[in-house]
């Protein structure tokens, strides 16, 4: 609810409801929930093209893209890839984290998408996974794709777009430690992609992790508008509740000072009010 608050600036509960309701409504058609399972999507992952692998320094995962391992030809499914792998690494996001590092390596004669494709891509993580992207450090650009990235542009979302690094020094910028980050980045982990053990673990711990959220959420009371902190909170063995990292929108500064924190407040109830005559 207060990412599609963020999303829509804090301009009522109305606007935010009709954007979460067509995103219930894209998730289905799309077929999140039927269609697109492990062994229909594995195809497009056999050369790790796409692997989440690690955290930075504030507990955002980070989403790996290798455009060289590209090993399929342009088509429906790869965009189905991308939000299924991108469903993982929410997945694997603990309680207070609500956005990731994507990192893409041009090396290597890499093939970029069309123009239609990375349109349509844009579209969807714009309007359906709004204020998920933390930042987008990319490296290794060639002339022909920085070209691309100047005709995308003009359909990133402004917000979006300010996220976007180049070549930057993720270790001495302090946004990496060296042992979490792959050598590519200037980190020290020379990590080699075996699909044959990432892709059955990655499925393994995701699978857990979800069944540990759902089943956390009925046991406060399965309903709708219970927080995202609460039910990710990960327990320790003997116990004891992992305390949570704490993120805070990059815009947050800036929708305090417009809208004032009594209009944040009395959007939030009335989105959880009437999402819960929805519920019922």
């Amino acid at each position: 609810m207060l990412r599609y608050l963020r999303a829509t600036k804090w301009a009522g509960a109305e606007q935010a409801i009709k954007r979460l309701e067509d995103t219930l409504r894209w998730r289905r058609q799309f077929g999140l929930y039927d269609k697109i399972k492990a062994e229909y999507i594995e195809p497009e992952a056999v050369t790790g093209k796409m692997i989440t692998y690690g955290f930075d320094v504030d507990g955002k995962p980070a989403l790996y893209l290798v455009p060289s391992r590209q090993n399929t030809t342009e088509n429906q499914r790869q965009i189905e890839f991308t939000f299924w792998i991108l469903e993982r690494v929410i997945d694997s996001m603990g309680p207070g984290i609500e956005s990731l590092n994507l990192m893409i390596n041009f090396a290597d004669r890499a093939r970029n998408p069309s123009l239609s494709t990375s349109r349509t891509v844009l579209n969807i993580l714009q309007t359906h996974y709004p204020e998920h992207l933390g930042r987008a450090i990319i490296i290794n650009v060639p002339f022909l794709i920085n070209a691309f990235f100047k005709l995308i542009t003009p359909f990133v979302d402004p917000v979006t777009r300010v996220k976007m690094r180049f070549n930057p020094q993720v270790v001495q910028e302090g946004i990496f430690a060296p042992n979490a980050v792959w050598k590519e980045f200037g980190g020290d982990v020379d990590f080699v992609y075996e699909h044959e053990k990432y892709w059955p673990a990655l499925n393994k711990m995701c699978t857990e992790r979800k069944q540990r959220h759902m089943e956390r959420w009925r046991q406060l009371g399965g309903t709708v508008g219970l927080k995202e902190w609460d039910t990710r909170r990960e327990v320790t063995s003997n116990g004891q509740a992992v305390e949570p990292k704490v993120e805070v929108p990059l815009d947050d500064e800036l929708e305090t000072e417009i809208n004032g924190e009594s209009e944040k407040v009395t959007a939030i109830e009335e989105i959880t009010e009437v999402s819960v005559g929805i519920a019922a």
